[in-house]
Parts: structure tokens; sequence; C-alpha cells
């Protein structure tokens, strides 16, 4: 469902020793390049997706001369992906590849002013993810962690001198005793919630390590939540955002959400824990808040430390606040930069002379770049357009370096300037590809909804669109269900290949989407089968209108609450689709509310269990189930699953499946053992695509 996260228990073990030596070369696997990939008439094939290279970690050297970075690209014939370091001028220019291995490097960090550069790599001998260390030119490289049981993420002190990181212990849930002279079972013991989350059992939990660190290496690394069951960062994305250093390095500020078994399964409220080197004391600095706290940066001075906040309790997709505290007195006063705007940041970071904080956040069906000055909050939008941007990182106090996608392109660095507006563009990894590829018109349609108001929608042309002609088309059911349909580009749900294979792609904002205020987003919680399924049929039946489109061939696709959506519009269309297509989606609303993992998010959403009769909102949500509706389904379906995914169960598409088959209807379904909620591994994704034109194209072509 949402970008979701994890659970609880732990026991300490021995940590970081003395740093080590490492070759910059590794053993284990062979180093994946760029692929060799032919393109014919410009098609946009699922081989093609997988041949991109993704960007990603880009960050400005201290004195904002050089910018270091990740790309990724992706082996078929392996089947697994590797990510490398590179290094550009600030203006673009000799870009280098630093590293050349067969292990991604990750969690880049300049030190030492600019002169080296820190990052994660999973070690040849130990097999050990470790933090690595090498010149800014790629030489030198050495290992200087050895932590027995490898090392998630890190952030160095401003000073140099110390070392925040998250390492797994062992969960505090295992009774020795029942185990000790059977080393072959495979039995687990539960007594609590939360004993599996996403896509693994949780045996072990990341806490965070603070250390001293030098040339030689790390060392006395001590567990700064020694004894507690909790997590940090928290499961299943928490990183090294998690962490915000004092400008002094005297103190650490943690995210963490202090809670076990039932309590952390129905809550939503991660803290802030300030931490003093000097006393080993810990603060909870946001305890009177019930919802999500994250992503603390502190002001260049130290002063006033920023962050993420939902106020909401178990609401994990409530607005989010920029939130700003004063650390100089004992109060810590706090106050809401964005209360009085009805959209939300995903992305802060302090300009450089802490008179202004940059963010990232959705608006109206694109995420631009803003500025908001901390005195008076007023708001600057400094890059928006066609595009969303996905990171701010200053560089100066008029610029940060930022990744810019699209649907039409993936990131490509770019520096984005407040003072004179210029966006320019940085990298250039993917334009050779795409340029030699046809690629749809993306056009932004606002269509009439039901109840009086107006929906942006995406419609994506297929190459060579020519308005004479009859076109079958797709309507994207976006998941989350809180996840805004922007200028994303996915390597799944891609619309550009969607496009290149002939479909009129329609993307509507719906209800339930951020990036058009409180209420636009709020409504789909506690009414999944509301106005928010109104909103799918007015997209399709505005966009039926048009001449371009054939109204006998639509089809319905999507994933998570996306899938959901497809199951629901399969009861109720009316005819509107001649082939649906629902991947991880919930079919039985009820089996959900006991299944999935993550207790409080079905419980806000859903609006309570359904045992509770009296609970009118509840009783609404589970009366819109869609596997209530299956007397009335009538059109073909595809249905895949990961059998690792524990947020939506495989075998709730699997009974939608069964479901279909019983009905008479043409059915097809495709398990992933090995994959979750996604479909990650490329030979995997490449399958998933075949099949997923295959069936569209039979049903929507083929027959017609």
């Amino acid at each position: 469902m949402n970008k979701l996260k994890f659970a609880m228990g732990a026991m300490l073990l021995p940590v970081a020793l003395s740093g080590c030596q490492s070759s910059g070369s590794q053993s284990d696997g062979s180093v994946i390049e760029r692929p060799d990939i032919q393109i014919t008439d410009g098609m946009f094939s699922p081989e093609v997706l997988e041949a991109f290279g993704r960007i990603s970690d880009a960050h400005p050297s201290p004195d904002g001369s050089k910018i270091i970075f990740t790309l990724a690209y992706e082996s078929i014939k392996e089947n697994k992906s590797n990510a490398e370091i590179y290094s550009m001028d600030a203006d673009g220019k000799n870009m280098v590849r630093l590293t050349t291995t067969a292990s991604s490097e990750s969690n880049l960090q300049w030190i030492d002013n600019g002169n080296k550069i820190a990052f994660l790599r999973k070690d040849d001998e130990s097999k050990k993810t470790q933090i690595f260390v090498m010149n800014a030119d790629g030489s030198g490289v050495k290992r200087i962690s050895d932590v027995e049981n490898g090392i998630e993420c890190f952030k160095i002190s401003p000073d140099g001198s110390k070392i925040v990181y998250g390492s797994p212990i062992k969960a505090f849930n295992k009774d020795e005793e029942l185990f000790k002279d059977l080393p072959l079972t495979s039995g687990r013991v539960v007594d609590d919630l939360m004993y599996k989350h996403w896509d693994e059992w949780v045996t072990e939990i990341p806490h965070p390590f603070v250390a001293d660190m030098a040339e030689s290496g790390i060392s006395n690394a001590i567990d700064i939540m020694e004894g507690e069951p909790y997590e940090c960062p928290m499961r299943p994305f928490g990183g090294s955002e998690a962490f915000a250093w004092s400008p002094d390095s005297k103190t650490l500020v943690y995210v963490s959400r202090k809670l076990k078994g039932m309590d952390y399964a129905f809550s939503t409220d991660s803290n802030l824990y300030l931490y003093d080197l000097s006393s080993k004391e810990t603060t909870n600095l946001t305890e009177e808040i019930p919802g999500y706290d994250t992503d603390p940066v502190f002001s260049p001075d130290g002063k006033s430390l920023a962050w993420l906040s939902m106020k909401t309790a178990k609401f994990e997709s409530d607005k989010k606040r920029l939130m700003v505290m004063d650390m100089t007195t004992k109060e810590r006063a706090k106050r809401d930069l964005t209360e009085n705007w009805d959209y939300w940041p995903e992305q802060i970071a302090w300009a450089k002379n802490g008179e202004s904080i940059w963010f990232a956040g959705y608006y109206q069906g694109v995420e631009p770049i803003f500025k908001i000055d901390v005195k008076t909050c007023v708001i600057d939008t400094v890059a928006t357009g066609v595009c969303d941007y996905s990171t701010v990182v200053p560089v100066a106090d008029n610029a940060v370096i930022s990744l810019r996608h699209s649907m039409s392109a993936p990131n490509e660095i770019c520096l984005v300037r407040s003072d004179n507006r210029e966006v320019k563009q940085l990298t250039n990894v993917n334009t050779e590809l795409l340029g030699q590829l046809k690629l749809g018109e993306v056009k932004k349609v606002m269509v009439p909804t039901t109840d009086g108001k107006e929906m942006c929608t995406w419609v994506i042309l297929p190459p060579d669109f020519d308005p004479n002609k009859k076109y079958p088309a797709l309507l994207y059911c976006q998941g989350g269900p809180q996840q805004a349909v922007s200028q994303f580009w996915s390597y799944r749900w891609n619309f550009m290949i969607m496009a290149a294979h002939g479909y009129v792609v329609i993307a509507p904002n719906r209800r339930g989407l951020p990036g058009f205020g409180t209420e636009w987003n709020r409504q789909i919680s506690g009414d999944y089968g509301g106005q928010n399924m109104k909103d799918y049929f007015s997209a399709v039946d505005n966009m039926a209108k048009e001449s371009y489109i054939d109204e006998k061939r639509v089809g319905a696709i999507g994933a998570s609450y996306g899938g959901f959506s497809v199951y629901w519009l399969a009861g109720h269309h009316e005819g509107r689709f001649a082939a649906l297509v629902a991947h991880a989606g919930i079919f039985n609303v009820e089996s959900q509310y006991l299944e999935t993992e993550e207790m409080w998010f079905a419980d806000f959403d859903l609006g309570g269990p359904f045992w509770d009769k009296s609970n009118a909102v509840a009783q609404r949500t589970y009366a819109n189930s869609p596997h209530l509706f299956v007397n009335n389904w009538t059109a073909p379906i595809l249905v895949t699953v990961g059998e690792l995914d524990y947020r939506i169960l495989a075998s709730q598409g699997m009974m939608a499946f069964n479901a279909a088959k019983m009905r008479g209807l043409e059915a097809e379904m495709l398990v992933f053992p090995n994959e979750n909620h996604w479909i990650l591994q490329p030979q995997n994704a490449i399958l998933w695509q075949r099949v997923f034109f295959r069936f569209l194209d039979k049903h929507l072509k083929e027959s017609k």
C-alpha cells in the first residue's frame, strides 16, 4: 500500500572494530556495464526499459566545485543491478567513474573537507556491507569498518571525529531454552503482533551505534539504544535521513518509534530523540505529537531543528508539516511553517545561510521545488514544470542540486537557482537512449467530477499519434492509496512503454491523492468505494468522448490500492472495461484487515475492525469489499502477485483469480515466489511486462 515501515525486538552483538584494508576491486560476480541495447523503429520495449541508467545519491562537495553520485545499470542476463560512484564538475563537465566493482556503492558522503569520500559497499571477504573511504579521485580505497552484522546506513559528524551508523541486531523474541538442542528446526514461536514486516520475518532489527572515527578506522562503538526492543532507522525504508548531527558534533538527533508488539502495529507515533554524546542522555523532543515525526535537519548555526511531522495518530498519509524547533531553550518551542499552506513537503534542506528552507512537494499534479522564509513563512516557488524534482541538496545560498524526472524521462541531475529561476540539467546519462525512442505526448486534462469539481488527469498519447484513428485506452489506477499521480517515472508502471504499445493512457489524480489540498487527500480514508471510484468513472467517461478513443477497447490496470480499485471496478463498471490487470491488490477487505502487518494503516483507512457493527464508517468500507461483487464480473482479468508480499498477501490475488475462473471468465495469473509488493529482479520485470502486454493485446486489440 503506502510507503511504509517495520518491527521490533533486539539483542546486542559485538560491533565496530578498528579499520581494515581492502582492495578497490570485488570478486563477487562481474561488473555490470551499460547495456548495449538495440532499438528497432524507435520501439520502447521491456528490454529497453531495463537498459536506462539509474541516477541517485547526488552530493556537492563542501566547496561546491564537484558533485558525486551513483549510477546503476541492470543486467538481464545476470538478473541483478550494480551501482557505481561517479564524479563531475559543478557545471556537469568532466564526468568520471570512480569505482569499478561487482558490488553496488551507496550512502555517499564527502569527508575531510572534500578530499575524501565515504560510502557503503559489500566487503569481498566478510560478504557484509561495510564503510569504505577513498580519495576524491577514486584512489586509495580503504575499508574502515568491520561490523559483525554489517552496516545499513551511516552519517559522519561535521567535525569528522564521530560516526553514527545503523546495524542489525537480533530480536528479543527467541526463547533460547526451547531451541538449544534443535539446530535444524525451522519453527518460529510467535506471541505478539508485528512478527513479520513487508517481505521478511522479524528476526533482526536495526539499532543506532555511535563510534569514534579516525584514519585508521572506526572504534569504541556503543549502541545508543542498548537494551531497547525498538528499531532505528525505522523499517522498511529508513536510512541515514533518520540521523542529524548538530553542527558542533556534540549531539545527535535520531528517529525511532519506541513501541513494540500490538502497540507498534497500531501506531505511527515515531519521535525525534536528542542524544548527548558527553552525558549519554536521551531526550524525547516530540513526545506530545501522536503522528509521524521524521527527517530531522539542524540549521547551519545549530540553533534550530527542522523536521517533517504528522499530527494525526495512525494516519500515515496525513498532511506533512514543516516544523522548526528552537534548540536554544529548555522549552524548545515549535512552529509549523506550513500551517497556512494546504500542501506538504517531501524533502527538506536548510539554505546555507540558515534564513530559509528548501523543499520539494506535490502541487497540482507535479512536484516543484519551493523555498520558505523561516521568519515570515512566505513560500516561493523556485522551479516547476511538467516534471518532478525529488531531492534538494544546497550547494550555495541560492542554489540546490536536485534529481529531476518526468513521465518522459528518468532521473537526471539538475542545478536549480532561486535568484534567477534558472534550471540547468547537468547530466545526460539517458539522453542518447531516449533520443532513439519514439515517445508519446503527455497532456494535462481537467476532468469534471460528479460533485462539481475538476480533476487533474494526465493523458499520454501513443507515438506518431493520429487523431483520426481509434486507439485502445488504459485507465491507470494509482496505489498508496495516497500516492500522487505526478510526473513520476516508473520502471514497471511506465506510461511511455504503454503508449509505445499503442495505448492511450488515462492517469487521473482521483480523490485521495496528495497535491490538491487536505480535503481532497483525506476523502478516501474510510470511503474506499466512494467518491474516488466515481472519479475513475468520470475520467474514463470524459475521455471516451474523444474521437480517437475506442470506448469498446478500454482496460483498467493498477497495483496495491490500484489493484483493489481494479477488483472493485470489475464489479461496478457496467461494461466500461474490456480487460483488467491487478497486481498485489486487496480483494477481500475483511481478510486484509487481519492479514496485513502494519495494523495502524488498516485500522485508520478502513475505519476500524469489521466486527464492530456499531461503526458505520467501517461497515461501509467492508460492504464495499470487491469480493462481494464477483457476481457482476464480466471482463477478462490478469492477476499478478509476489509470494513475499506481507503487505497484501498473495492469497488476495489468488482468491480473485479463483473467483474469476469459477465465474467462467477468461483469467490468467502470474506468481513470483521470490518477489514482494513490487517486481524487482530484472528477468522477473521483463516477464511481467511480456505477460502484461500479451494479455492486454489479446483482449483490447486482437479480438476487436
